[in-house]
C-alpha cells in the first residue's frame, strides 16, 4: 500500500469521525420539557380542569436509592371538589415517564 493510499485513508477516518461526533451533540437524547408537561397535564384533566402548570427546562439527576437519572421537574394546580390541589413531579427526561408525584 502506497503513503499516499494510507493517509487519504487517515484522514477520511478522522473526517468521519468528527462529523459524527458534532451530529451526535445536536441531536439531544432527552425529551421536550413541554411534550412531556402536556402529557402530564393531559392525565390529569380526566380527573379535574387544570388550573396552573410549570417545568424546569433543564433536567437534574434524581437518584431512587438504586440509579440516577435525569429528570425533569415541575407542578400541577387543580381544583378537586372545591380544594385547589398542588402536586410536584419528577418525569424521566428520556421517556416522559413520572418517577415521582407528591402532593404539596
Amino acid at each position: 500500500m502506497k503513503m499516499k493510499d494510507f493517509a487519504l485513508g487517515v484522514v477520511t477516518g478522522l473526517a468521519a469521525a468528527v462529523i459524527i461526533k458534532e451530529m451526535s451533540e445536536r441531536v439531544s437524547p432527552y425529551q421536550s420539557p413541554n411534550n412531556i408537561l402536556t402529557t402530564i397535564k393531559d392525565e390529569f384533566k380526566k380527573q379535574a380542569p387544570i388550573d396552573g402548570s410549570w417545568i424546569y427546562m433543564k433536567t437534574e439527576q434524581f437518584n431512587n436509592g438504586f440509579t440516577e437519572t435525569p429528570v425533569y421537574r415541575g407542578g400541577i394546580s387543580r381544583m378537586m371538589d372545591g380544594e385547589m390541589e398542588n402536586f410536584e413531579f419528577a418525569a424521566d427526561a428520556r421517556s416522559g415517564a413520572v418517577v415521582e408525584l407528591k402532593q404539596v
